[in-house]
């Protein structure tokens, strides 16, 4: 049984922090783990940004309320469902993610949590467990699927390295320069037709 791991924000969906730097005209918000590979640094930024500019996760909330997946990004993922099991491996927030994961159709999704003070301001993050694209792919292996995995950013290349095989979609130049490994892909059809010829290879 093959299992594909996708990223979620820059596979599926827009970038949410860029989103929200667009909206509020703050451009310091549009740092994301494209261009801070040490996700504790950026999340320690991002949360004493939104209270230095008095951002609460409400705002944050409306901004994702108005987006939309990516062009095609439902029927890729509705088409990957009809050959395989699809888990989506996140660096978000469940606090975030609702609205894009109902017009996703509902996808597995596994990733963090957020707290917020009695004021409304985000106070802290939880991460699930340290590494988890990384873990989630071990564990899924260890139960004897063969996990095939596409992300776009530093923080999904311990899932690409620990899956059967690891894509790049969508990815900046600058991180393609680094992980020369792993294939780039730069739409939906020529990925899935990777999955798949990779999933006949596997077996």
């Amino acid at each position: 049984m093959h299992i594909v791991c996708l990223d979620l924000e820059g596979v599926l969906i827009p970038e949410i922090w860029i989103a929200f730097a667009e909206r509020t005209g703050i451009p310091e918000f549009r740092r994301t783990t494209r261009d801070e590979p040490d996700y504790d640094k950026l999340m320690r930024f991002r949360l004493a940004l939104l209270r230095e500019k008095g951002l609460k996760l409400a705002d944050i909330q409306d901004v994702i309320g108005g987006m939309a997946p990516l062009p095609g990004a439902r029927e890729f993922l509705d088409g990957l469902r009809t050959r395989y099991q699809v888990v989506i491996l996140s660096d978000t927030f469940y606090e975030f993610a609702d609205p894009m994961m109902r017009q996703l159709g509902r996808p597995t999704l596994f990733c963090h949590r957020l707290e917020t003070d009695a004021d409304g301001y985000v106070a802290a993050y939880h991460l699930r467990q340290p590494n988890q694209k990384f873990q989630a792919v071990n564990a899924l292996k260890a139960l004897n699927f063969k996990v095939i995995a596409a992300g776009d950013s530093y923080n999904d290349t311990g899932m690409l390295g620990a899956a059967d095989a690891g894509f790049f979609i969508h990815p900046p130049e600058s991180i393609v320069a680094q992980f020369p490994q792993y294939p780039v892909h730069r739409d939906y059809t020529t990925l899935r037709a990777a999955f798949d010829a990779t999933s006949d290879r596997l077996g």
